[in-house]
């Protein structure tokens, strides 16, 4: 019976893998379309209908290029750093809190903070086992914008813990079936969400695949199937704090058309931003996330907890 149940898990996880992936593949095609009609032209629009067969146009030109290696680049470190930053971007994914078939976590919040944070190293090594000093300035400045709003993150859904005291991400959407988080909390969420940008290194926050100083960033050496793999993994990570924003400020894990609606929305309003805002400057975003959105999380956890204490 238990090994019926693994092997009813296991096959659960692979399609929720699949359709992962072609979310990702899907996501890219928005982001090129909305890009295009942002800047007053075309996105893809050859292949297939509309452009409905781009983004596996894409896969089967990157997967089957030369894949390169430098000379004097530290080969195992650089070869499977991208594998690595990959898996883990799909493995934080098993915290979709379910009602059937796959895993609950009751410390669901812990365990996203513990992927996030080990998705640190790998853009650090895979900037540093290349040699070179664009991609190693590249990570660098990577793991210090990634730390920095690490920190920023935790202390935002700390006010959120305090006011559910639950570490599932089940007890949330509990919480939220008369009035959502969102509207309890409107300056932190939109502090998580700017935050989020950051964490996923998205534009206007980019500074590590600043293309205008850095030629590319942590990346730069990589080509054919370690590229693909690094961008799959950064894509996957937008569409999962994507969800990760609904799960916590808009009401939940609803099994509904609704839930995914909002994902789509939101996943819309990463491309929305990138297409609209310019590039910050790194001062400005590491002044950003220590004296303002430091003070500002702090002073609401503080609002919250004494709210907590005066209700009980």
């Amino acid at each position: 019976m238990i090994m019926k149940e693994m092997i009813i898990i296991l096959v659960g996880l692979l399609i929720m893998i699949l359709g992962v992936l072609i979310g990702v593949a899907f996501f890219t095609l928005l982001e090129r379309k909305v890009l295009g009609y942002i800047q007053v032209r075309k996105g893809p629009n050859k292949l297939g209908i509309i452009g409905i067969l781009q983004p596996f146009s894409d896969a089967i030109k990157l997967f089957s290029k030369e894949q390169t290696f430098p000379n004097f680049s530290n080969y195992l470190f650089y070869y499977f750093s991208p594998i690595f930053s990959f898996m883990l971007s799909l493995f934080i994914w098993l915290l979709i809190p379910y009602y059937f078939n796959l895993i609950s976590f009751n410390l669901g919040i812990l365990f996203f903070f513990c992927c996030t944070s080990l998705g640190v190293y790998l853009v650090m090594v895979s900037g540093w086992s290349s040699n070179s000093n664009y991609s190693m300035l590249g990570g660098l400045r990577s793991v210090a914008q990634t730390i920095s709003y690490e920190v920023s993150l935790a202390l935002i859904l700390m006010s959120s813990i305090i006011l559910t005291m639950s570490f599932n991400l089940i007890s949330f959407f509990e919480y939220q079936n008369l009035v959502w988080m969102l509207f309890i909390m409107f300056p932190l969420s939109m502090c998580w969400f700017s935050s989020s940008l950051a964490e996923t290194n998205r534009t206007p926050f980019d500074f590590a695949e600043g293309e205008s100083e850095l030629v590319s960033g942590f990346n730069i050496e990589y080509s054919s199937g370690g590229f693909a793999l690094i961008f799959l993994a950064e894509y996957s990570s937008i569409l999962f704090m994507s969800m990760f924003f609904i799960l916590i400020y808009m009401g939940g894990y609803f099994l509904s058309i609704f839930f995914y609606l909002k994902l789509v929305l939101l996943a819309f309003i990463y491309i929305w931003v990138r297409g609209t805002l310019p590039r910050y400057r790194y001062d400005k975003l590491m002044y950003l996330a220590w004296k303002s959105y430091l003070p500002i999380s702090l002073n609401f956890l503080l609002f919250f907890v004494g709210l907590k204490i005066f209700f009980m």
